[in-house]
């Protein structure tokens, strides 16, 4: 049997493959509130075949919010908005995940195709918070976060999965990538901290190991806890694949089931883009923390996704790009593959 097609089990929820739709921001929500786009956008997916539909970055407070049009998981309101969704996309037979994610020092900015940049107050912007007071390039200076703004955001994490519980997620990631809250602390191109949240390796870890812990802590024993970390920065003197590989090791200790392994977003660097270019990080820290990890980068092919799980590099795929450019692409990639699996009984007379 192919690999990919393979099911697979974290604690007491099994993911029927290891195609899983990776977060992406859609920046159309009216006051976090998810709506038709984010219902029809993710259920297709699930349509299509994903093991595993994961939602975009979901702010667990309002300051949290990438831009203005992000969607969250802060008030009860939000929370039944996405029951709706989970409903439908469990109900095509994929588990459910939410990322839970603070934006930091990159919070507050405008939509992509809007061309980036801050937005003003006035506009509906606010002042965003990092870990000290200096600014993402060509985004607003953030107020650095004190003891009582850490605790704040501890506890915001600590509200949005009990949240997320009630509306009847299956799985809860920790977003601590792309240069947004958590991974500004991880970062020492970021974090510049002399008190007990910066400094050396454990001090700029600590943050991201708390929030591990207090999201565990609520998160039920039978439910996957995951996290995604950027694990390399692509800048000397940054975050490297030695340092992912020993937070994913703390982190595993505090009951995180996989790691989903991104790169990049936290200042400005040159990346070399190319297919897979990000799976050798899935691999590293697999082999390093022992822990099953989530590969993404640019896996377009069905063949070259196979490849990535029977060559041990990784134990799930997280397709972006391609599932926006084709949502049936675990169907497609079944045939191709020669493996069995069921169609929507409403497309099977579809079926080649």
């Amino acid at each position: 049997m192919s690999r990919l097609f393979e099911p697979l089990t974290l604690r007491g929820a099994t993911a029927r493959n290891r195609i899983w739709v990776a977060p992406m921001c859609q920046y159309s929500a009216v006051d976090g509130m998810p709506d038709d786009w984010h219902l029809v956008h993710l259920g297709a997916r699930a349509v299509g075949g994903a093991g595993v539909v994961l939602t975009e970055a979901t702010a667990i407070s309002p300051e949290g919010r990438i831009s203005p049009q992000d969607t969250g998981i802060w008030n009860d309101e939000q929370a039944a908005a996405w029951a709706r969704v989970v409903a439908f996309v469990q109900g095509q037979g994929a588990l459910a995940g939410m990322q839970l994610a603070h934006a930091g020092r990159k919070a507050s900015s405008r939509r992509p195709w809007e061309g980036r940049g801050v937005v003003m107050p006035e506009e509906g912007g606010w002042t965003p918070v990092g870990p000290t007071a200096d600014a993402f390039p060509g985004l607003a200076n953030p107020a650095a976060l004190d003891e009582e703004g850490l605790a704040k955001v501890r506890a915001d994490f600590v509200a949005a999965t009990r949240r997320a519980l009630t509306a009847g997620f299956d799985v809860v990631e920790v977003h601590a990538a792309h240069g947004y809250l958590l991974h500004e602390f991880l970062s020492p191109l970021s974090n510049t901290r002399t008190d007990g949240y910066g400094g050396d390796l454990a001090g700029r870890m600590r943050l991201v190991l708390e929030v591990v812990e207090d999201v565990r802590s609520v998160w039920p024993d039978d439910k996957p806890l995951l996290l995604r970390i950027s694990a390399s920065d692509w800048t000397d003197g940054g975050w490297t694949v030695e340092d992912s590989v020993a937070l994913s090791k703390e982190a595993v200790v505090r009951g995180v089931d996989l790691v989903d392994c991104s790169s990049g977003g936290n200042v400005l660097a040159t990346i070399p883009v190319g297919p897979g270019y990000q799976v050798p990080f899935a691999s590293a820290v697999r082999s390093g923390a022992g822990v099953p990890t989530g590969a993404v980068g640019l896996i377009t092919d069905p063949e070259q996704a196979e490849q990535v799980l029977a060559g041990g590099h990784a134990d799930v795929v997280l397709l972006a790009r391609e599932l926006l450019r084709d949502p049936h692409w675990p169907l497609h990639a079944a045939a191709a593959l020669g493996a069995d699996v069921a169609w929507p009984v409403q497309y099977e007379r579809a079926r080649a």
